[in-house]
């Protein structure tokens, strides 16, 4: 290894910025084939009742992607930061750079974005994920780090996230993940029996799964947020102090989570209240829905006697 400008060249190979979340890509796109797929059919359904299954569909199936969008995000805390930071070891030089940390419930991603892009003859665009998943090593990824030659501030930040880092990051926030994650999954399996029995003439029951459903979205939201309130160790880049705050995900959960709860005791509420009205509004393309709303039903019973009168009008009605 020889030197280069007084450097040592620790970069055999230009490095560009990580791609977009494969999963997370995959759950957005099969979502949104669901919701086009629903809007080619919704023509079909006549009168009103197709706004009903509009805003019923859109709620549902936006509850549904959230809760498993999130599991890949890493925007449950992030932090930003702009400085004037060391950039390589060994090296006096110094760049004026963006630098932002995005913990998610899988990992850390660190971004490090030059101002401008080209400095030093380098283009300076990093997004570098580590992760602390089930079956993943964080100081593996941590050591190929070191052995890729990563910019200082990449180094710097995930070095603190390390299993023997004295701060206790890695400790904090793979529980607080690994937690939030068992009830994401939780309430998505909650989310699909509430569909199922809102489908079905058990309101009261779907709108106790989807109270369940909210519940636990909150309860994700809670562990998260619990766990990682602990007091962090200063992440100090040049003169500069970076600091952290929750991110979309972790609102856009706490807010599902209250529409799951609003929604879910609506319907309970419905089913006390005005049972007449739920079964409506659940039911708006039911043929007969006046009579069943009224708990009656119609039971035509057509007499063998009009073969033998020829009076093809002769039936009995018996209202149930």
């Amino acid at each position: 290894m020889t030197l280069w400008d007084s450097e040592l060249p620790f970069y055999p190979r230009p490095l560009q910025a990580a791609n977009f979340s494969a999963p997370l890509l995959v759950v957005i796109v099969v979502f949104l084939v669901l919701v086009t797929s629903f809007l080619f059919i919704l023509p079909g359904i006549r009168g009103y009742s197709c706004w009903f299954w509009l805003v019923r569909i859109l709620l549902s199936l936006f509850i549904g992607a959230e809760i498993v969008a999130v599991h890949f995000s890493t925007e449950w805390s992030v932090g930003r930061i702009i400085t004037n930071t060391s950039y390589k070891a060994f090296s006096a030089a110094r760049v004026r750079a963006r630098v932002g940390l995005h913990v998610g419930l899988e990992g850390v991603n660190i971004t490090l974005t030059g101002i401008p892009v080209q400095q030093l003859n380098e283009t300076i665009n990093y997004n570098e994920q580590f992760s602390w998943r089930l079956g993943e090593n964080y100081a593996e990824e941590y050591g190929e780090a070191l052995e890729r030659g990563l910019p200082d501030p990449v180094l710097y930040l995930a070095e603190k996230f390390t299993p023997s880092s004295p701060c206790g990051l890695y400790l904090q926030y793979r529980l607080a993940g690994h937690y939030a994650t068992a009830t994401l999954w939780v309430a998505f399996c909650l989310w699909l029996l509430s569909n199922a029995l809102l489908s079905m003439p058990v309101p009261l029951y779907g709108g106790l799964a989807l109270l369940s459903t909210g519940a636990f979205a909150l309860f994700s939201v809670f562990a998260f947020a619990s766990v990682s309130s602990a007091p962090l160790c200063p992440l100090r880049l040049g003169s500069a102090l970076l600091t952290t705050h929750y991110g979309a995900a972790f609102w856009l959960t706490l807010a599902t989570g209250i529409l799951c709860l609003f929604l879910g005791g609506a319907v309970v509420s419905l089913h006390y209240a005005q049972p007449s009205a739920l079964r409506t509004f659940l039911d708006q393309s039911g043929k007969n829905r006046e009579d069943q709303a009224k708990g009656r039903s119609l039971l035509i019973v057509n007499s063998p006697l009009h073969e033998q009168f020829e009076d093809p009008n002769l039936e009995i009605i018996t209202k149930l």
